[in-house]
């Protein structure tokens, strides 16, 4: 069974990460400071961090520098509020393994954990690609017929739902669940509005309406 070193503050979304990873079988430690999740990742005894980056006592960039300085090749998905491109890079840069901005879907944190826990496997894909529309999962760009187009985080997300679901219909509630996660109000129209942002800046076309159900990405 493999055991996941939770470092997160606040109590609502530790306990709602632990709930979920309990139920697909993991084994799980939760702490809510920096110094403590240093000492904890550093003895051995996890398979996997999940950090978050706005820690007390030691923040969790300086957990994850230390890590990588004392050669602790622990897996570590940061798990943060902080969705800035400079964050992101950041993190990236400073050794993490991936990168999850809250809110955040639990089924995409849990696809992301099994992944990092299967070393047998080649690494995944850093680009996305469906036709002309290709999506950088590290610098966090769209590029389009050769352009490239700047998103926000939350419409870079709703762009990767549909990149990684290509000629699928996804309903508003799947796509309010793995965009928005667990904080989101079911009665809200924000993923009309964002994928009329999102078809601004990747083309009208290529987001297709099946009405009464949700939305569809078709190949250009």
């Amino acid at each position: 069974m493999n055991r996941i070193l939770i470092a997160e503050d606040e109590p609502r979304i530790a306990a709602f990460v632990e709930r979920g990873l309990q139920s697909h079988g993991f084994a799980t430690a939760v702490v809510g400071d920096g110094l403590t999740a240093y000492e904890r990742a550093r003895g051995g005894d996890c398979d996997l961090l999940i950090l978050d980056l706005g820690l007390p006592v030691s923040d969790g960039f300086t957990v994850l520098r230390k890590l990588r300085e004392g050669r602790i090749t622990l897996p570590v998905i940061i798990l943060t509020a902080r969705d800035t491109v400079p964050d992101i890079v950041a993190g990236l840069e400073g050794g993490a393994d991936d990168y999850v901005s809250k809110p955040f879907a639990f089924e995409e944190l849990l696809a992301r954990v099994r992944l990092r826990l299967r070393r047998e496997v080649a690494p995944e894909a850093t680009v996305l690609r469906v036709g002309d529309l290709a999506l950088d999962l590290r610098t966090r760009r769209a590029h389009v017929d050769g352009r490239v187009a700047e998103l926000s985080s939350r419409e870079f997300a709703l762009a990767e739902a549909f990149l990684r679901n290509p000629d699928q219909v996804l309903t508003r509630e799947q796509l309010l669940s793995r965009v928005w996660g667990f904080d989101y109000d079911p009665g809200s129209n924000i993923v009309d509005v964002y994928v009329r942002y999102l078809r601004r800046k990747v083309g009208t076309e290529r987001v297709e309406t099946v009405r009464g159900v949700g939305y569809r990405l078709k190949a250009m």
